[in-house]
């Protein structure tokens, strides 16, 4: 039974792989009325007048022109996460309705896994475990060897707010830092981490023993790394991809990794995702792959929905709006 006092929202749903997470419905239920979409599509002329917000959860609920038009009350959408490729900004711009994400709410455990997927990648642990755990392995060879994190050099491709965060976290395993940003971090914060600002790609890429990849998908850094910085690579060095799938020329990608360029690879995003189950990726030894979930947690998912409706309360309320990203 819903509260007629509270306003109504647009969720994709109550059940399903895209459905919003079950904890989190007793608190949304508390502030907003909860119109799934096929309610919607089922009774538009009762709920298009109703719905004053879009909460996203799982990407799956898709903003095209159509929906914005039958949605004449609508005041915000709020994006869980920081990416927001798979958001028209200008249409968006154009109906006069204001955005949100949560761009903090994922950084630690982002971070977090950027760092698990190197550390998997450099000793080899899904091989390790297969070879623990075949059942015809009767000794374990002593010459099996993984790579030393400690001492090597990591290069951060993207020092933003989770950029930053790993680079934390490798000083602690006292490696070497490079970085390459838009724009150069204060002179505090590079000593802090001891990070060094490489101006050109081509050096950082040169240099690394791991490249990490933390920027977000734009026109520009489509396909950022293709064969030619993947020549520039070491060939002992490894890629890690916690950024989104285009990013890396995939194709040339799979060709590196056959063929010796670079010795492997871990990454949390692919494109498409999931891969179809003939993708090569998928059959290569020297390859980490793991279902985007670097800002999958319990703390930060629900920290990701307060963040959502923090925005949601404050845009309905016509109050300044937390992580609002401005249109142009």
């Amino acid at each position: 039974m819903q509260d007629q006092k509270l306003p109504c929202v647009l969720i994709s749903g109550f059940e399903g792989l895209y459905s919003v997470n079950e904890d989190h419905v007793g608190y949304l239920k508390k502030h907003f009325n909860l119109v799934t979409v096929q309610e919607f599509l089922d009774n538009k002329t009762h709920f298009s007048q109703k719905i004053q917000a879009l909460y996203l959860w799982g990407g799956k609920l898709r903003i095209d022109q159509e929906l914005l038009q039958s949605l004449p009350a609508l005041k915000i959408i709020v994006n869980p996460g920081a990416g927001l490729d798979h958001l028209d900004l200008n249409m968006i711009a154009s109906f006069g309705v204001k955005l949100a994400n949560t761009p903090h709410a994922v950084s630690n455990s982002t971070a977090d896994m950027g760092m698990a997927l190197l550390l998997a990648s450099a000793r080899r642990l899904l091989e390790g475990h297969e070879i623990a755990t075949s059942p015809d392995i009767k000794h374990f060879s002593i010459n099996w060897m993984g790579q030393e994190v400690t001492g090597s050099t990591l290069g951060i491709i993207g020092m933003g707010n989770i950029g930053y965060k790993i680079a934390q976290r490798a000083k602690a395993f006292e490696m070497k830092i490079l970085y390459h940003n838009r724009n150069r971090r204060k002179v505090e914060e590079e000593q802090a981490v001891g990070a060094h600002y490489c101006e050109k790609l081509d050096e950082l890429l040169q240099q690394s023993d791991f490249v990490m990849l933390v920027v977000n998908l734009t026109p520009q850094t489509h396909k950022l790394i293709g064969k030619r910085e993947l020549e520039l690579m070491k060939p002992t060095a490894s890629l890690i991809n916690i950024g989104r799938g285009q990013l890396v020329d995939q194709d040339a990608l799979v060709e590196a990794l056959q063929t010796g360029i670079i010795k492997a690879a871990a990454l949390d995003v692919t494109h498409p995702e999931p891969l179809p189950r003939s993708h090569p990726l998928l059959k290569l030894k020297n390859v980490i792959l793991t279902p985007h979930i670097g800002g999958v947690t319990h703390r930060s998912r629900r920290l990701i929905m307060e963040n959502m409706v923090e925005s949601l309360l404050a845009a309905l309320s016509g109050l300044p709006i937390p992580n609002e990203v401005h249109l142009k």
